[in-house]
């Protein structure tokens, strides 16, 4: 099964929640509110996310003379996309990220720290990866599926401050069991995060396997990744966790159980998929 397939499959199942959740609550009002919010937040976060991550982190721009800039323009065109505007992060931390609602729009960022530390070859893999994000529309995909779980979790608040399965006047409705509502209610806003995470892995073997294409080979981002998980721990990236997600490498690491809440697969399982004959 390809990874969009996944994807499409996960995104069904996290809409197939909050159709459910909709259920359990008998179409309360806060349903609708919520998804209502939740949408208004999140195309709002979709349409000026470069703005707001870039100026998150002073990221400065670059022209055609610097070396990111040339590397990203032949990569760019190599996979057929608009040039991406191209900004530089202050931090010394080894990292890199792609931004912008569609590739027309598109920001491709990375730290001092990388671009110290890795040469041309690993650096185009990086950035292969960052294309190919942009290229996949992956900043679309993210946004509905942070709809879809804000959305669900909001509606979990709303029923819970206004009285499990109740109506408004707070009294049960027929039938329903109050221990049963009050783990739904509680159990279905972790499930839609656990989906979004996996969609985010997900998205990341595909930018991954897309960014080899581009860059012409997987061994650049293999030997890349291995510096990146490495310098994680030495140098840690100051990053906000609400942007975590979009960096190459998580800014922290994960292990055990809470690598079910993590944005990115080990870099241990990306490696062995870049060198599978059959990438994903």
């Amino acid at each position: 099964m390809t990874n969009t397939v996944k994807t499409v499959l996960l995104l069904g199942a996290m809409s197939g929640l909050f159709l459910f959740l909709g259920d359990a609550l008998g179409g309360a009002q806060g349903l609708m509110i919520g998804f209502l919010f939740a949408v208004v937040t999140n195309f709002a976060s979709y349409w000026f996310s470069d703005k707001i991550v870039l100026r998150l982190y002073n990221a400065q721009e670059v022209g055609p003379d610097h070396r990111l800039f040339q590397i990203v323009g032949r990569l760019a065109e190599r996979a057929g996309l608009p040039m991406p505007r191209v900004y530089i992060i202050p931090q010394p931390s080894p990292n890199a990220f792609a931004t912008g609602r569609n590739p027309s729009h598109a920001a491709v960022a990375a730290t001092e720290g990388i671009l110290s530390m890795l040469n041309d070859e690993e650096l185009e893999g990086v950035l292969g990866h960052e294309l190919a994000h942009v290229k996949h529309r992956d900043i679309l995909i993210s946004s509905v599926a942070a709809t879809l779980a804000a959305a669900i979790m909001m509606a979990s608040r709303f029923a819970l401050f206004w009285g499990v399965g109740g109506d408004r006047r707070g009294h049960d409705r027929e039938g329903s069991n109050p221990i049963v509502m009050i783990a739904t209610l509680i159990l279905t806003p972790i499930a839609a995060m656990l989906i979004q995470m996996a969609i985010s892995r997900s998205r990341e073997y595909d930018a991954d396997a897309g960014g080899a294409a581009i860059a012409g080979g997987p061994t650049g981002l293999v030997s890349a990744l291995r510096k990146l998980e490495e310098a994680s721990h030495v140098v840690p990236l100051d990053a906000n966790p609400a942007t975590a997600h979009m960096f190459i490498i998580k800014p922290f690491s994960v292990s055990g159980l809470t690598s079910l809440f993590s944005t990115h697969p080990s870099t241990e399982s990306r490696i062995q998929a870049l060198m599978s004959p059959a990438r994903p």
